[in-house]
């Protein structure tokens, strides 16, 4: 029987995370979701995180192909991709280059042919990167709705609906300029349930959300927004709907599939594998305090599962920031310092969560790991670990202590991967 210390648990932790991440690679996914080649051009179009990645696996995969077009892909995140053009853009919160790129999808897609073939390439981050703003909005109203949507504690289900309403490329408007031109849509997911129209706003997708949803979604966060984006949802002017026009989407990268792979990696360590679910959303920092509370009973009762063991789960939490607080910190680190803070320092127990695709937030790691010694050694170092998670500065605190995880871009976005080691 294998007992666990702290260096074999932090080398586990990252083995899992790395294997789940390696799954999702978008030039793999791509390859083994190819299309029918089509009679007339091939223009590709997409945006996300992933999608100039995938734009490099589908122009290496089809020499003989008439081929163009443009993806747009976060800043840092481009690759070569032959005969299609990568522009980079801001995420989280769009610029001017989001604006530009949209602009540029659209023209790429106007004017074509019934034998002419656009694949999409989408994965999470477009909704950001690719911005054509309802009616008399400005690139400045699409900044501030969208830092509002980030502080609101909203899902990403319901902030994608608000922008779908706000968006001349979301919703399925992209597919209907398109027309009369054949749509595929190779989907990476990042999104719980992974429900395409979801997926960056769904810009190829039929939109099953409405006017009067938005407008639910608005009232309840109490969500401030400018004069021109009240005037765009007041005007009820609605996105396409399921049977507006024929589509053809495949999902090629989930969530699902990443945590699958992660509990391979973790039965190869001899660790009986938990997956509690793929789609676990909520405040982050009350998700922490849950996870801990089974870590626990696993650790003492043996229950739900027996340890050795790894509770596995992904989704996207969110996490409510009031006004003036300028702590720094992303998803995945509040949810450790919760956690941390739940455990008590309890032993034989150890975390890492992170984004997949290699950023926390807007910070420059994809997450932490937590060990047992993690609060004394936060106090050590000065920083108070409670004041940390009510400032949302977990960052800051996992920075102190030297246990970030960084991996730099992925290349790839399949949301949150949390796992938990019992020893």
């Amino acid at each position: 029987m294998t007992l666990w210390n702290d260096v074999m648990a932090r080398s586990a932790l990252k083995r899992v995370f790395d294997a789940a991440v390696r799954s999702a690679s978008p030039y793999d996914a791509v390859l083994k979701h190819l299309p029918e080649k089509p009679k007339g051009r091939c223009i590709v179009v997409g945006a996300g995180k992933a999608s100039a990645a995938m734009a490099a696996a589908l122009d290496a995969a089809w020499p003989d192909v008439e081929l163009s077009g443009t993806v747009v892909t976060r800043y840092g995140h481009a690759v070569p991709a032959g005969r299609i053009e990568i522009l980079e853009a801001s995420h989280p919160v769009p610029d001017d280059n989001s604006l530009k790129a949209a602009e540029k999808i659209l023209e790429t897609v106007r004017d074509l042919r019934p034998d002419d073939l656009v694949i999409a390439l989408i994965s999470g981050g477009g909704s950001a990167l690719m911005v054509a703003p309802a009616g008399h909005m400005t690139l400045a109203d699409k900044q501030a709705v969208n830092r509002a949507l980030l502080a609101s504690g909203a899902t990403i289900s319901e902030m994608n609906a608000v922008r779908k309403h706000l968006s001349r490329i979301k919703g399925g408007r992209l597919a209907q300029a398109a027309y009369p031109a054949r749509v595929v849509s190779l989907l990476i997911s990042d999104v719980p349930g992974d429900n395409p129209s979801e997926i960056a706003s769904g810009p190829t997708v039929p939109d099953p959300t409405t006017c009067a949803m938005v407008s639910e979604i608005v009232e309840r966060y109490a969500i401030e927004l400018p004069d021109s984006v009240r005037d765009v949802l007041a005007n009820g002017e609605e996105t396409p709907k399921p049977g507006a026009f024929e589509t053809h989407v495949s999902v090629i990268a989930a969530p699902k599939l990443a945590l699958e792979a992660a509990a391979e990696e973790a039965g190869l360590l001899g660790l009986t594998p938990l997956i509690l679910g793929d789609s676990i959303e909520g405040e982050a920092r009350d998700v922490g305090t849950v996870m801990a509370g089974i870590a626990t009973s696993v650790s003492v009762h043996g229950y739900p599962v027996r340890g050795p063991a790894m509770l596995l789960s992904g989704g996207e939490t969110t996490v409510s920031i009031a006004k003036g607080c300028n702590g720094r910190g992303g998803r995945n680190t509040e949810f450790l310092l919760s956690l941390a803070l739940a455990l008590k320092g309890q032993e034989n127990v150890w975390a890492l969560a992170g984004d997949s695709d290699g950023i926390d937030g807007v910070e420059d790691a994809a997450g932490a790991i937590v060990m047992p010694d993690t609060l004394s050694r936060m106090q050590s170092a000065g920083m108070d670990p409670r004041a940390s998670l009510s400032n949302h500065d977990s960052y800051t605190a996992f920075r102190a202590i030297g246990d970030l995880v960084v991996t730099g871009p992925t290349l790839t976005n399949v949301n949150d991967i949390r796992a938990i080691l019992i020893g």
